[in-house]
């Protein structure tokens, strides 16, 4: 089989009804199921450096074992390329579809690779930020984290948090779900509160910043047990069952009794972090109670949905009338009303 000429999947979410494309990346999700006639087919997502990419693979699709530069035909409901796909990187040739007026893609061949040659880890996308530019942003809010910039330095210098913070993805899929996601999350929601904080004080409320700039870089410190890139990201079990708030207050509680943190500043920010979803519905097991906690909150609302937009927006093709399918993460339409 003859190596194709390789787009990205953002090259070919470009491309129009009945184009056809090669592409490769990692295989984010697979699953089987059947047609109202009972034939089996395939979901598949598979992520690049530049973005993700779904798509079917019908009962009629071919698929082929490529990795010793042959091209041997496999069973996708035998073989064990087919059940063990996630994770590795995986060849796709298919078609630009259309249903329902919206257009779909068509996995016509699938084509195992070899794993060396094409590693998963490089198909992994990245946070568009330089991490270096990132972490300059992080030490700028640690210096206006006033009387608590000691300890959430010492949070950050703890298990190789700081680290940690530069690969982890924020999310598995609804915002930021790449490598340093959860740095370039945690970097913009901290910007977003401080600067509603100086407002806030500006207007006569009795806000403490120092708490504020805290709050929002630790606000998602259970992301870290929660989520894991294994090379794309993914939930971890404490994460399925527990969930990144009620972890990231535990490890929290954990590190500030060996700081010796101060009891008014440790339920203050602690508050900050088991209330940061804003309701119980979403996850929080307590309602922000403070200025503080409310615009950590706030902030952390309003990154997730400018986030929803710009990816929304991002795939509008050059007919649109700039509004975005429904995005089912923040549960709308988006509108880019100009260029």
């Amino acid at each position: 089989m003859a190596e194709p000429a390789r787009k990205t999947t953002a090259e070919v979410r470009q491309l129009s009804k009945d184009a056809k494309f090669d592409t490769i990346g990692v295989v984010m999700a697979s699953t089987q199921r059947r047609d109202k006639k009972g034939s089996p087919y395939w979901t598949i997502t598979v992520m690049d450096e530049t973005g993700s990419l779904e798509g079917r693979v019908w009962s009629n699709g071919v698929w082929k074992d490529v990795r010793d530069g042959g091209s041997t035909d496999v069973d996708p409901l035998t073989s064990d390329l087919a059940k063990g796909m996630n994770g590795r990187s995986l060849g796709l040739r298919g078609q630009v579809s259309e249903f329902n007026d919206k257009l779909q893609y068509n996995f016509n061949i699938v084509y195992f690779v070899d794993q060396e040659k094409y590693p998963p880890h490089e198909f992994v996308q990245r946070s568009p930020i330089p991490v270096e530019t990132l972490l300059k942003g992080l030490d700028e809010i640690l210096g206006q984290c006033g009387e608590l910039e000691a300890f959430v330095r010492s949070v950050l210098e703890s298990d190789g948090i700081r680290r940690d913070f530069e690969s982890f993805p924020a999310a598995v899929s609804h915002h930021h779900a790449y490598t340093a996601g959860l740095l370039e999350h945690t970097i913009s929601v901290a910007r977003n509160a401080v600067a509603t904080a100086d407002a806030s004080i500006a207007s006569g409320y009795p806000v403490d910043r120092g708490i504020v700039a805290a709050g929002a870089l630790l606000h998602d410190l259970g992301k870290l047990d929660a989520y894991r890139l294994s090379p794309m990201p993914q939930m971890t079990v404490p994460g399925t069952v527990i969930d990144h708030v009620a972890l990231g207050y535990a490890r929290f509680d954990r590190l500030a009794e060996a700081f010796g943190l101060e009891e008014r500043l440790r339920l203050a920010l602690g508050h900050i972090l088991i209330s940061h979803h804003g309701s119980k519905e979403f996850g929080s097991p307590a309602l922000p109670a403070t200025p503080e906690a409310m615009i950590v909150s706030s902030a952390d609302e309003l990154d997730f949905r400018l986030y929803c937009w710009k990816n929304a927006v991002d795939q509008l093709d050059d007919d649109s009338d700039g509004i975005t399918d429904f995005s089912y993460s923040a549960g709308r339409r988006f509108w880019k009303w100009r260029e």
